[in-house]
């Protein structure tokens, strides 16, 4: 990703007020009745059964290796839970209730054509919420605090993504009634602006740092993704196993160069190892070119490597978060 003048205004923006990014539609499951928590209690990494409406939790679904086979938000409601993820990832997560559900007493609404997804991003994103909407939401803080509340006489859903991030999924039937009003309120930005974002809060994306070989630990998940509380669930062995006995065989580092890098291109230690790939590379106005990557362990916190003849130097994801 190139930093363009337009990107410069819109990261100003997302630094001193808030502004809004239309986004791909999500995938959306509402699972509906008084077993839809229980079952997916056994089925993901995250305590599910212990949240009340209005809360939720990131959670992943596992092999029985523990590899990762999707990432999720489930939101817990009055009526059951309501599943979103990536539209690609959807028909893995429906597998996986359709298979194994028998036993359990829920219905299955595939919602993802009815939402579109509206992310704001900024110190005044809550504090937005109140001018465009009929009546003042409360909305925790907490990731996946979520709270509907009504635009012209339909509800919208407002999510916490991460710090100083809403999602908000809104009926396709409002979605431009929406734009409107925050058009009103803050400046619209595009795409490139959301993955900036994200690098530099270290949150890795699935298809970009996560695919199916990934273990939630080696994504630096665990805190956010994974209850070592709960009952089993499949892959559990294993995330527990990395957890308390052992080490990561990668980890989820950053990279710093002065010319901006290039997804998937390889990771090359000084010794020519291959230690990964990159994952997104962005051009960041606060720290410059910047990737994020899951690299082999031998990647420490300092090291120089190689990434497309450049050289980027490893550092710790939490030093780029600027929010």
């Amino acid at each position: 990703m190139q930093l363009t003048e337009q990107l410069e205004i819109e990261y100003a923006a997302a630094r001193e007020s808030a502004v809004f990014v239309k986004r791909d539609q999500p995938g959306v499951l509402a699972l509906l009745g008084d077993d839809a928590a229980e079952f997916l209690q056994g089925q993901v990494t995250n305590d599910i059964e212990s949240l009340t409406p209005g809360q939720g939790a990131y959670a992943a679904l596992l092999t029985p290796k523990g590899k990762m086979r999707a990432d999720m938000r489930i939101l817990r409601t009055e009526r059951g839970v309501m599943v979103v993820a990536e539209r690609a990832l959807l028909p893995v997560i429906r597998h996986t209730i359709d298979t194994f559900r028998i036993g359990y007493f829920f219905t299955t609404e595939d919602l993802s054509g009815d939402f579109d997804r509206i992310t704001l991003i900024g110190p005044s994103a809550h504090a937005a919420l109140a001018t465009f909407a009929d009546s003042a939401p409360q909305l925790g803080t907490a990731e996946n605090d979520h709270v509907g509340f009504e635009v012209t006489d339909v509800e919208v859903t407002a999510v916490v993504v991460g710090q100083n991030q809403l999602d908000l999924l809104v009926p396709t039937s409002v979605v431009d009634a929406v734009i409107d009003r925050l058009e009103a309120e803050m400046r619209r930005a595009d795409e490139p602006l959301a993955e900036l974002v994200r690098v530099e809060s270290g949150v890795p994306a699935f298809g970009k740092e996560l695919d199916e070989n990934t273990i939630p630990g080696e994504a630096g998940l665990n805190d956010r993704a994974v209850s070592f509380e709960k009952g089993c669930y499949v892959g559990q062995e294993t995330v527990a196993r990395m957890h308390y006995k052992g080490k990561p065989n990668r980890n989820l580092r950053a990279l710093l160069a002065e010319l901006p890098m290039e997804d998937g291109a390889p990771v090359i230690a000084k010794d020519g190892r291959e230690l990964g790939s990159v994952g997104t590379a962005v051009v960041s106005p606060e720290h410059g070119p910047i990737a994020l990557a899951v690299l082999r362990r031998e990647a420490e916190i300092g090291d120089d490597v190689t990434v497309s003849g450049l050289t980027a130097r490893v550092v710790d994801t939490a030093s780029l978060n600027t929010n």
